[in-house]
């Protein structure tokens, strides 16, 4: 699963990686944003005249359009890349709002002696990336509350040392097609939901304070231990 995720990059840095995308000013780093907290996705454009693709705010935890209690997103900050034309709440989004989760790294936890170690693992080199994602508008009378899940997939041999499930991974050249909706539809962009290629991140020990969902600052992510690296 994905449960912790940071967003440190500026603004000048996240545009390199995403080309053509507009990013609101004043987007700050994150360095542990959790479940029910609001996070920037890359969308096609919503709305009349909106830019396209763009990046939003958005809160964790897709609440369907049709639920009649938001407490439902709680349960939906992550859906199963093998179940998503299948699962009630997911199957109209993967289909129509699928959306970029901006990140450059997430957390999970090792666990070592009874305890557990929390881990940080990114794409080598600490570079943006994105989460495969969707979103879902749902209204409370007349405010409107849109919401976003992270889909996950198997883990590759990194991350299947501490976890069976790791978050989709959309490499740069499927950003795209994955945002397309209207060309693309859901079962051609299925071969994106594929364990992200191990020789390409890093993983290592890092600072307990993460469990706690409040709790911010760069010392998150300074390394405890060694590097794991597989080849």
């Amino acid at each position: 699963m994905c449960g912790r995720f940071t967003r440190t990059a500026d603004v000048s840095t996240l545009a390199a990686a995403f080309p053509g995308v507009e990013f609101p000013d004043g987007t700050a780093p994150r360095y542990n944003i959790a479940p029910t907290q609001p996070a920037v996705v890359i969308v096609e454009g919503i709305g009349p005249g909106a830019v396209s693709p763009r990046a939003v705010s958005m809160v964790w935890g897709l609440i369907p359009h049709w639920a009649k209690d938001r407490k439902i997103g709680h349960s939906l900050i992550n859906a199963r890349a093998e179940t998503l034309a299948e699962k009630p709440s997911f199957r109209t989004p993967f289909r129509d709002r699928r959306c970029l989760v901006v990140a450059d790294g997430f957390y999970e936890w090792r666990k070592e002696a009874g305890r557990k170690v929390p881990m940080y693992i990114r794409i080598a080199g600490g570079r943006p990336f994105a989460f495969a994602g969707l979103w879902d508008s749902w209204r409370d009378g007349a405010e409107e509350v849109r919401t976003f899940t992270i889909i996950t997939t198997a883990s590759n041999g990194l991350v299947g040392a501490i976890h069976d499930r790791m978050p989709a991974i959309i490499p740069p050249d499927g950003y795209a097609a994955w945002l397309d909706v209207s060309g693309h539809r859901p079962e051609s962009v299925f071969g994106l939901l594929v364990p992200y290629p191990s020789a390409e991140m890093e993983m290592f020990g890092v600072s307990a304070e993460v469990n706690d969902p409040r709790a911010e600052g760069p010392g998150l992510v300074v390394p405890a231990g060694p590097a794991w690296l597989i080849s």
